[in-house]
């Protein structure tokens, strides 16, 4: 299994560092003008071979409105401007890692790539995440990674620097759990 999902013993619960992920980046990630991973004040990487094509891992990610029944992270969503699902430029508001935020879809390329911002409303930009989908024998590989500028991803990487990293290896679980099961 490929993937960095963390075993629960104490021996094994060596959680990536920013600095680990930082060396796992992919270099197919297209970033937002602004994002670079190598100047982040925070950044995660996580990645996880999922067993379905990747046109069903896709669905599954730009169905954010059903996020909350898979992924306990993610909850209150609400899509702006009438859209069902994610694609370009599309607005939506959420609340993840105890956060009310509001996002936009950025990056958008249907099967393979999705990427958006994530900003308190009113406020500029201060996150961006993204999703690479790479069809591979099997399956796909389904590689996340976020960067985060400014006060508050600088605070969260010097309170709990693994904290984004965990999150994000549970979406990948759930999401491979979701798109790996019979009629899902």
């Amino acid at each position: 299994m490929s993937g960095s999902i963390q075993a629960s013993t104490p021996q094994a619960k060596a959680i990536l560092t920013m600095q680990q992920d930082l060396g796992r980046r992919s270099p197919d990630i297209h970033w937002a003008p602004g994002f670079d991973p190598a100047t982040a004040d925070l950044f995660a990487h996580n990645e996880l071979l999922i067993n379905a094509p990747c046109e069903k891992v896709f669905a599954r990610i730009v169905d954010a409105k059903a996020w909350p029944s898979w992924y306990a992270n993610s909850s209150r969503i609400h899509m702006l401007g009438g859209a069902s699902t994610l694609g370009s430029h599309t607005r939506f508001r959420w609340t993840t890692f105890g956060l009310d935020i509001e996002s936009e879809v950025h990056g958008f390329e249907p099967g393979r790539r999705i990427g958006w911002y994530g900003y308190v409303p009113g406020q500029p930009p201060a996150f961006y995440h993204t999703w690479l989908l790479k069809p591979v024998d099997g399956g796909c590989m389904t590689v996340m990674e976020e960067v985060g500028r400014g006060d508050a991803a600088a605070h969260l990487r010097d309170t709990d620097q693994s904290l984004m990293h965990r999150g994000h290896d549970l979406w990948l679980a759930t999401l491979r759990w979701m798109s790996e099961s019979v009629g899902g």
